[in-house]
Parts: C-alpha cells; structure tokens; sequence
C-alpha cells in the first residue's frame, strides 16, 4: 500500500482537506485499498484541534463527506512511515527538511509539483478562499494519482 503523507502549517485546512480528497479520488476510481492518506503540520499551535468549519463545508460542498480529524506536527517517524510527503507550499517543505534533517530518499515535494503550473497552495486560513484552495488542492490529487496509476 502507497502512503502519502500532506502537510501545511497548521494541520486543520489545507492538509486535511488534501487527505480526504485523495482518499475520496483514490476509492472512487478503484484504488482504495491502494493507497492511504493522512496529513499533519509543520507547526503544533494547532494540535488537537479539528478540521476547519470553512474547509468541511468545502469538502461538503463537493460532495466529499469531512472526516473527524485531528491536528498533529510532523515527526520524524512519518519520515519512515509514508512514501511521498507532499507540501501544500515552499515554506512547508523547508520546514519539514529543518525537522526531518533533511530528505535523504527524495519523498518530499510540493503538491502541485503534479500539475502543468507548480506553485504554492495560498493558506485559506489568511485569504477566506477555501474554494480555490479545495480547486488547486484536487488538481494537485489528480495529477498525483495520474502518476500513482501508471507506476
């Protein structure tokens, strides 16, 4: 089974959301049993809290049932554990090579690295716009799990 680790700062929008998605895309085209996502933070300030309300009723929005979800930090134990960890931005990738010591395997890149147009994933926390953040995070998925069914 693929595991796939999301990470954000915070751990209750962006990430989250990116995990559930994936699972949602992944078990709706026949690859459920395939692959596993879970997500977390660069930072603790938000550990224990829920998904943000604006990013379920996003997921909810699209038909995409929210899931509980708790926010945790990056360890270095996920480091072993998952085989691709994918950022939602720079500042979150540099974060988690500060913590990990580095990325020896090479398992860590942006999520929209899978698209035609690689670039940061704004934080909807600070913009107030969950729907381009869910837009950009579903392309990011989609062209992940393109790459994913052809290996």
């Amino acid at each position: 089974m693929r595991q796939v680790l999301f990470v954000c700062h915070g751990n209750i929008c962006r990430s989250p959301m990116a995990a559930i998605l994936l699972r949602a895309m992944a078990y709706s085209i026949g690859w459920g049993e395939s692959l596993w996502a879970d997500s977390c933070g660069v930072s603790g300030e938000e550990e224990g809290n829920p998904l943000d309300r604006r990013a379920a009723a996003v997921l909810l929005a699209h038909g995409i049932r929210p899931e509980r979800h708790e926010a945790r930090r990056f360890s270095r134990a996920d480091y072993e554990e998952f085989d691709d960890i994918l950022c939602m931005e720079e500042r979150n990738r540099r974060g988690i090579l500060r913590l990990n010591g580095g990325d020896p395997a090479g398992k860590i890149r942006l999520l929209l690295d899978y698209t035609d147009d690689p670039h940061d994933i704004a934080d909807p926390w600070y913009t107030g716009d969950f729907e381009k953040a869910y837009r950009e995070i579903r392309a990011g998925c989609t062209g992940y799990l393109q790459q994913f069914c052809i290996k």
